[in-house]
């Protein structure tokens, strides 16, 4: 497997030299297939209710992403994003791009997505939360536990009044 020093232009790192290789020991145990390519930084997958499966990425400077993920597809990092480098490069567009799945939706600025889940609990009729939330789980009862992502932070367990 080659293994190059990352340059922190992502232009460059397309191009960017083989240092060394690496060669796992024993056998390969993963299959020989690849389901989707061009993720950035992964932070949440979930099944909806209808089986369908969603991503949410980190973009660098902006971008970042909602997806439906399906079998094939190539999403685009790092040959386009709704971004531009760390260093101000800019990315070229999706719209750019015609052959590559674009995301449902995106977010310039960012909004920093940490997890994903389609609530099916009875607990909530309706939920409309003002915080950045990090993280979300559903306890084994129904209720919402929530981190919230700011200078003093929490951990909150939610239920309806």
């Amino acid at each position: 497997m080659p293994v190059i020093d990352p340059p922190a232009d992502t232009e460059k790192a397309k191009t960017a030299p083989v240092i060394r290789t690496y060669a796992f020991p024993g056998p390969n145990m993963t299959p020989a297939e690849t389901w989707t390519s061009g993720h950035r930084t992964p932070y949440g997958l979930a099944f909806a209710p209808n089986g369908k499966l969603w991503e949410v990425e980190h973009g660098s400077r902006g971008g970042d992403e909602l997806n439906l993920i399906e079998p094939g597809k190539n999403y685009g990092w790092p040959l386009v994003s709704y971004a531009v480098n760390y260093n101000g490069v800019p990315i070229p567009s999706p719209d750019s791009r015609p052959d590559l799945a674009k995301p449902v939706l995106y977010w310039t600025p960012i909004i920093a997505p940490g997890n994903l889940i389609f609530y099916d609990g009875k607990m909530f009729a309706q939920w409309n939360v003002g915080h950045r939330i990090r993280d979300v789980e559903v306890g084994p009862d129904g209720a919402l536990w929530m981190l919230e992502d700011s200078s003093s932070g929490g951990l909150f367990r939610v239920t309806p009044k």
